[in-house]
């Protein structure tokens, strides 16, 4: 029952967030929320997490150099927070984006087969998976829904309405669904930065993690390239999104070797910019 009244009373404040965001517009709450974020976040419990991935991350790193990353954290949390109840804007526009190898999107376009993009939670990475689909490229985004259940529908209305209509719940039935959307030519979008309960444990940053096998699974099985995908936020209102080259299942004979390939790539973009990575999540639990 407190867990009930707990969520019901955050849905409310992030509902109230969200209409103050709606008056102030875009620009405004970027600035407001970025520094409610910054200041109010590291007194969250969360911040023994942050600072033990960091730790890992970097064992060297000064405590000057992982409050900076922190604060920077904080702030890009705040702003992608509340580009939610702007997702309609960046829908329509483009001004905000930059594609980098953008001739990646064009080539599937072309060969008319399916891949499985992979990527991280860093910036506003909700930005990645509506940018191939404003490429009229078909495409499922497997997804892990919120706790809570008062907020969840709305943020899925969100996703399934500006970002991606298929939406795949992780699970064993998002599995059966996922591999239906490869079949019917869909692509596949991931995120494969988070722990996960079934998955194999992996080097990550030098330290065994609980991670996803499913990208390296599907693609062997399916003989479907593997697309690693990047996001920064290069100003508060402008993004850079990378597609990387292709990574061709026919160089690996199992899950493990070619999971390992996608942690490794998974580290290089965390280090291109640890300020834009959600380090709140247990990833070595």
């Amino acid at each position: 029952m407190t867990k009930i009244i707990s969520y019901f009373l955050q849905s409310l404040l992030i509902y109230l967030f969200f209409l103050i965001g709606k008056i102030l517009g875009l620009k405004t709450s970027r600035k407001f929320f970025s520094y409610v974020f910054s200041s109010v976040g590291p007194l969250f419990k969360s911040k023994k997490i942050i600072k033990k991935n960091l730790d890992i991350f970097c064992s060297q790193m000064s405590s000057l150099d992982q409050r900076e990353i922190i604060n920077n954290m904080w702030k890009n949390y705040g702003m992608t927070f509340i580009e939610y109840i702007f997702l309609n804007h960046f829908r329509k526009n483009k001004s905000h984006i930059t594609l980098e190898n953008e001739k990646i999107l064009l080539q599937i376009i072309d060969n008319k087969k399916p891949v499985i993009f992979i990527s991280g939670h860093f910036a506003n990475f909700e930005l990645m998976s509506m940018e191939i689909t404003k490429k009229n490229i078909p495409l499922a985004t497997i997804y892990r829904p919120l706790n809570n259940f008062f907020l969840n529908p709305f943020m899925e209305y969100l996703r399934k309405k500006y970002v991606c209509q298929n939406q795949i719940k992780k699970g064993l039935f998002g599995v059966k669904e996922t591999i239906g959307y490869l079949k019917r030519k869909h692509s596949i979008a991931l995120m494969i930065d988070q722990r996960v309960s079934e998955g194999s444990k992996i080097d990550f940053f030098n330290k065994p993690a609980y991670t996803t096998t499913l990208p390296a699974q599907l693609s062997i099985k399916f003989d479907i390239d593997v697309i690693p995908v990047y996001i920064e936020r290069i100003k508060n209102d402008k993004f850079k999104i990378e597609f990387q080259e292709r990574i061709s299942p026919k160089l690996y004979t199992n899950k493990m070797d070619f999971t390992k390939k996608l942690n490794k790539i998974l580290e290089d973009m965390v280090l291109r910019n640890p300020n834009q990575w959600i380090w709140t999540h247990n990833r070595w639990k």
